[in-house]
């Protein structure tokens, strides 16, 4: 059977492939909603904290001798408190002020973070192995698929269903949201809300941190791998609406299926369709596809 010439197997298995894309354009445009949306930050260091987290795997798997498993739950702390300490340090000055300032200095921070691990690292590349747990392939019938990008499409769908059931529905995320929207009557409560902020950032910090691990097996990694795929993921973000966590998500896997798509019927326009698609988007609705009009 086939499709505008194109062999139902191979539209399938390209279909599968892009989702495995679209995993990750979920979990880092969820991280850069989580902290946009709660804090009104966009954060241009996205990028360089998910290139900092595949390369903690990377030195927790070389130089210290830990397996894959330990390296996934080491990255995501490493890296939330890293970007703990870029709140507390410099973002909390930023508040009160414009939020150019804001990307601004995230955008900075992100150059000197890539130059830092350009010049201890270099750029020719480094490469994590597959862990044996998930080495392999599975036969789909129409496809084999290899089991890791399995394990990256399974683990981000879990990873953002938590990220926004704890968000949208439990009482902490409703603190969350209320402390980022009137502070000062969350404080009356007793609740300490710079800690609150704090923890956000970091957690929007870990969820980039962990897509660096999820990532690492896939990709070769080099300092410049979170500068090539950030404005991509800003662009789902902003179709999906900024500080959307749902719209991020869903936004996230749908253009990974479509560039997908792209790469099997026009396959010249598969680097540029999201941009094409965020600019029909803004055209028809600016505030993107889930986010509220203002």
């Amino acid at each position: 059977m086939e499709i505008l010439g194109i062999p139902l197997p191979a539209l399938l298995g390209q279909l599968l492939l892009g989702l495995v894309n679209g995993s990750f354009y979920a979990i880092l445009s969820l991280g850069l909603a989580v902290i946009f949306g709660l804090l009104g930050i966009v954060n241009f260091a996205h990028g360089a904290l998910y290139m900092v987290g595949a390369y903690v795997a990377w030195i927790a798997l070389e130089r210290l001798g830990l397996n894959y498993w330990a390296a996934l739950a080491l990255a995501p702390l490493v890296v939330g408190a890293f970007g703990a300490a870029i709140e507390r340090t410099l973002l909390n000055k930023l508040y009160k002020l414009d939020p150019l300032y804001g990307l601004l200095l995230t955008f900075g921070l992100a150059l000197v973070v890539e130059g830092l691990f350009r010049d201890r690292f270099g750029v020719s590349g480094q490469q994590v192995a597959v862990p044996d747990l998930l080495q392999g392939a599975t036969d789909l019938g129409f496809m084999v698929l290899p089991n890791y990008r399995g394990w990256v499409v399974f683990a981000s769908l879990v990873l953002c269903g938590m990220t926004w059931y704890v968000i949208e529905k439990t009482s902490l995320g409703a603190t969350l949201r209320a402390g980022t929207e009137n502070p000062q009557l969350v404080q009356a409560f007793g609740i300490d809300v710079p800690k609150l902020v704090t923890l956000t950032y970091a957690g929007g910090a870990a969820l980039a941190g962990l897509a660096g691990v999820l990532a690492a097996p896939v990709i070769q990694l080099t300092p410049l791998m979170g500068s090539n795929l950030i404005i991509v993921v800003f662009a789902v973000v902003v179709i999906g609406g900024m500080g959307s966590i749902l719209g991020a998500i869903l936004t996230g896997l749908v253009l990974g299926l479509i560039e997908g798509l792209t790469k099997v019927f026009y396959p010249e326009a598969s680097n540029i369709v999201v941009f094409v698609i965020m600019a029909i988007v803004l055209m028809v609705r600016p505030a993107g596809l889930f986010g509220k009009e203002h």
